[in-house]
C-alpha cells in the first residue's frame, strides 16, 4: 500500500486534497484499505473542534456545529449518496427506474425527508452524550462507518457498468478487506476496549443486512449506496453507544483510558 493510495482515500472521503499527481485507477480502487484510518482522522478533527468549541458556546450549539463541521470536512458527499439512495429505494419503481432516480442529480421529497431525519438524530445523539463519552462515540462512529463501506465494496456486486464505484469494486478484494478489518479491530479496541468489538459486530450486521437487501432489489450496490451505508452506520453507532453505555458502561473502560 502506497502513500498515493492513502492520498486517494483522503481526498475521496474528505475535502483534503494533498495529492497533485496523475490519476491511477489501481491506487484509487485499492484506496478503500485506508478508509478506516481516514475515518479516524476525521474523528480526531471533530474532537479537536469539540474541545475548542466547548470553551466558547453552550452544549446545544456545540452539538449543532459538530453536525455542520462533519458536512464541511467530508463535503457532504455521503449525504448526497444517502439522499439519492432514499429517493430510489423508496420510490416503489422497478429496478432500472430506481437506478435512474439514484443517478438523477435532483433530490426528491423522500431524500429531503430522510436527510432531515438523519441530521436531527445525529444532533440529538451529540446532545444526549456526556462529555467523556462523546469522544469515544465520534471516533467509533467515523471509524466503523468507513469500514462498513469497505465491507460493502468487497462483499457485494456493483449494480452499474460505469462510474468510479466500479474501480473500487474491481480492485477492492479480500486482501483489502482483511487489512481494513484488522486495522479497524485494533483501533476500535484502543478507543473503547470491549465495546469497540461489540459495536464492530453491530456495524457488520447492519451493513450485511443493508447490502443483501439492496443487492436483492437492485442486483448490486452503487456509489450512492456506499455513501448511504456510511451515513446510516455512523448514526447506528451513535445510538448503539448511548444504549450500550447506559447498560454496561464498564465495556468502554480500557486499562489505558
Amino acid at each position: 500500500m502506497s502513500l498515493r493510495t492513502f492520498c486517494f482515500a483522503l481526498q475521496h472521503l474528505t475535502r483534503i486534497n494533498i495529492y497533485k499527481g496523475d490519476f491511477n485507477e489501481v491506487a484509487f480502487g485499492r484506496a478503500s484499505v485506508f478508509f478506516p484510518v481516514v475515518g479516524l482522522l476525521i474523528g480526531a478533527l471533530l474532537l479537536l473542534a469539540h474541545r475548542l468549541l466547548t470553551y466558547i458556546f453552550p452544549v446545544p450549539l456545540v452539538a449543532a456545529l459538530l453536525v455542520v463541521l462533519m458536512v464541511l470536512i467530508t463535503g457532504g458527499m455521503h449525504l448526497d449518496g444517502f439522499m439519492d439512495t432514499v429517493d430510489g429505494v423508496f420510490s416503489g419503481r422497478p429496478r432500472e427506474r430506481k437506478l435512474e432516480i439514484m443517478r438523477d442529480s435532483r433530490v426528491g421529497a423522500f431524500g429531503v425527508l430522510g436527510l432531515v431525519c438523519l441530521l436531527l438524530l445525529k444532533y440529538n445523539a451529540f446532545l444526549s452524550m456526556p462529555a467523556p463519552l462523546i469522544y469515544q462515540a465520534i471516533l467509533l462512529a467515523v471509524l466503523l462507518s468507513r469500514w462498513s463501506m469497505v465491507y460493502a465494496i468487497a462483499c457485494f456486486p456493483y449494480a452499474r457498468r460505469e462510474g468510479l464505484g466500479t474501480l473500487y469494486n474491481r480492485y477492492t478484494g479480500k486482501r483489502e478487506l482483511i487489512w481494513a478489518t484488522g486495522s479497524t479491530i485494533i483501533l476500535a479496541v484502543l478507543v473503547a476496549w470491549a465495546a469497540g468489538l461489540i459495536l464492530l459486530l453491530a456495524a457488520w450486521g447492519w451493513v450485511h443486512f443493508m447490502g443483501s437487501k439492496l443487492t436483492g432489489e437492485l442486483g448490486g450496490l452503487t456509489g450512492d449506496i456506499y455513501g448511504a451505508t456510511a451515513e446510516t452506520t455512523e448514526l447506528l453507532i451513535y445510538l448503539a453507544v448511548i444504549s450500550l453505555y447506559g447498560c454496561w458502561s464498564w465495556l468502554f473502560s480500557a486499562p489505558w483510558l
